[in-house]
């Protein structure tokens, strides 16, 4: 039977499963290989199928500026030919064995991921082996990903979602590496070489930076020699590009991308917590309570139901390794983008000076932990998440652990965290579109 096949036939029955694993009632198991290898296990031997998800720190910021996608156009070409096979046989093998295999590569890491039934798992683990010690980065390859790539930024130069992001990270970071796009520019990617590629694998994918989670059919003395041949090829270490601490810029600040477009896209934002901060749950309620609740949020009552001025609008917290992010995101007919920004100030205001009522607490609390396992439906997700746990360092025990986080915070956290965290008068703004009443800046 095909992977696709049976996953058809799995949705409700993989949701039964993955609630015990994400509540406690599963183990996780931290499996060490016999090399040294770790990786966080969850076993599941009633689905015939295995997920792998691994990271390695440091992602596109080990670009080197002048050949900036690099990391990115690595992640389109390990899966493109490795060993002795060429992107063909690479690609029929793995159709012949239904096993998905991806690379992505964004800011801080260089991620991965496999799925494979488990009656082809040796011989998936052994791609996946080929992929990472092995890439043959053939000519024909690299060109034809080369050409999918710079396609792509050429019609992002007339997407105004990407023409926002993009612009809004230059400004807020300047020189830092987080200032530049993970995918490069047209010029960058065109300039990038093979033995350019080659370099990022050899200096990048490094076993110090890794991190695995496992979620499956499997258990820890099947998977601990699997780790060594998997990843066991790979150098011990490398030397390590230093990357100093930041923040996004301060002063308030906007710019005005013009384009001919009806609706004007708006990304706003100022400087956050991250990931390891003390204050993080007591951001991450007050969030949900201003804009990261959907229908729920203030800024979606005050902006959309109330004034009619966006069909949507959020804020997010955006940790990354480096700096705190607040973000935030509205779209709008260009005549009422002005108006927009002021309410959605307006807001901020309040919140800082205010903060939250117990009822938005509460129901904060009770959103947040009861939507927490129904966002993770496949054995993929929980891998992933075991990774970004491990990453982050919150503790093997952190699925027992999160709902006491979040239900300690008080109102008086939310309060002072809101004082630190909200700065509408230094929040920098970029409006792509055509928009009345603000002036296009520098």
């Amino acid at each position: 039977m095909s992977l696709s096949r049976l996953l058809i036939g799995l949705p409700l029955l993989g949701l039964l499963w993955l609630y015990p694993a994400i509540a406690g009632a599963t183990e996780i198991q931290r499996v060490r290989s016999p090399g040294g290898i770790t990786a966080w296990l969850v076993r599941e031997p009633t689905i015939p199928l295995i997920s792998v998800s691994f990271s390695f720190a440091g992602g596109a910021t080990l670009d080197d500026p002048r050949r900036k996608g690099t990391a990115n156009m690595v992640s389109g070409l390990l899966d493109e030919g490795a060993g002795g096979l060429d992107s063909l046989a690479f690609q029929t093998r793995l159709e012949e064995l239904a096993v998905r295999l991806s690379f992505d590569a964004d800011r801080d890491s260089f991620t991965g991921g496999l799925r494979t039934l488990t009656e082809n798992r040796d011989a998936a683990f052994d791609l996946l082996r080929l992929a990472l010690t092995k890439p043959r980065f053939d000519g024909v390859a690299v060109e034809r990903i080369r050409r999918q790539i710079i396609t792509g930024l050429k019609e992002d130069q007339e997407n105004p979602n990407a023409v926002v992001g993009r612009t809004w990270f230059a400004m807020a970071f300047k020189d830092h590496p987080y200032a530049l796009p993970t995918r490069g520019s047209q010029d960058s990617v065109a300039a990038i070489t093979a033995d350019d590629l080659r370099s990022f694998v050899a200096s990048a994918l490094a076993r110090d930076r890794l991190t695995i989670g496992v979620v499956g059919d499997i258990g820890a003395a099947e998977l601990a020699p699997l780790l060594d041949a998997t990843f066991g090829g790979l150098p011990e270490s490398t030397e390590r590009t230093m990357i100093g601490e930041t923040a996004p810029v301060t002063d308030a600040g906007l710019k005005v991308v013009e384009m001919e477009i009806p609706q004007s896209r708006v990304m706003f934002g100022a400087a956050g917590l991250k990931r390891d901060d003390p204050d993080w749950y007591a951001a991450y309620v007050l969030n949900y309570v201003l804009g990261g609740g959907g229908f729920a949020s203030r800024l979606y009552d005050e902006v959309r139901e109330k004034r009619g001025l966006a069909y949507s609008v959020y804020s997010y917290l955006y940790p990354l390794d480096h700096a705190g992010i607040h973000l935030g995101g509205v779209g709008t007919q260009n005549g009422r983008v002005a108006e927009a920004l002021t309410v959605i100030r307006q807001q901020f205001a309040k919140a800082r000076d205010e903060g939250i009522n117990a009822d938005e607490l509460a129901n904060a609390k009770t959103f947040l932990n009861g939507s927490f396992p129904l966002r993770l439906t496949s054995s993929g997700r929980i891998a992933r998440l075991l990774v970004a746990i491990q990453r982050e360092n919150l503790g093997i025990d952190y699925f027992d652990r999160r709902p006491e986080l979040i239900n300690a915070v008080t109102l008086a956290d939310v309060k002072r965290v809101a004082k630190r965290l909200l700065r509408p008068e230094k929040m920098l703004v970029v409006v792509v579109g055509k928009p009345v009443g603000l002036e296009a800046g520098e």
